[in-house]
């Protein structure tokens, strides 16, 4: 009996759902392909059949990630009545929450460290998407992209240094500090710009 029509998109789907969760949490060399495949509910063996290779995912991965962090940080953004939307966006970025909730978190942080080792494909999806974030964030900020592309610097840069110590009131510290920037980036921007 053959499958109904959309299911391999779908099995494809819940594969890079699975594969963004562990790369979050874990980065890609802390994980495999049985590990993925067992996070979506399905075998190792089917893999194959979605993807060339490991890396081949991770591309893939990379793609779906962004747009789910950018419509994410776009809901904060929207909720926000009073302040600038930035300001949802960064407080957001830079909280504990998304701090200590790596598996649903921006991929940015996670992928960051490994991405310059890893393969041409990998790097310039890696690329078209930081590019995309840029400019999603100089957007929202209304600031030019050299702008935005320090405030996302600060901003990811803040949560790889907030995840990687173990003192919890520095980790604290290092996202208050870093909100606390990216708003005088954004402040220092537009007074530039007067």
């Amino acid at each position: 009996m053959p499958y109904p029509e959309g299911h391999k998109l779908k099995v494809r789907g819940r594969i890079i759902e699975s594969a963004a969760k562990a790369i979050r949490a874990s980065g890609v060399q802390g994980i495999s392909v049985p590990f993925i495949m067992k996070g979506a509910g399905l075998t190792h063996g089917g893999f194959y059949s979605h993807f060339d290779n490991k890396e081949h995912l991770v591309a893939e991965t990379c793609r779906f990630a962004i747009s789910e962090t950018i419509a994410l940080l776009q809901k904060a953004a929207d909720q926000e009545k009073e302040a600038p939307k930035i300001h949802a966006v960064i407080h957001y970025y830079l909280s504990p929450q998304h701090r200590d909730q790596t598996e649903v978190g921006c991929i940015l942080p996670a992928l960051s460290a490994e991405v310059s080792r890893m393969s041409e494909e990998v790097r310039q999806v890696f690329t078209e998407e930081l590019q995309r974030m840029i400019d999603f964030i100089s957007d929202l900020a209304e600031v030019d992209p050299l702008t935005g592309q320090a405030l996302l610097s600060l901003m990811v840069g803040t949560v790889v240094l907030a995840r990687s110590v173990r003192d919890a009131e520095l980790s604290d510290s290092l996202l208050s500090t870093g909100r606390q920037h990216a708003k005088d980036l954004i402040k220092t921007s537009a007074q530039s710009q007067i």
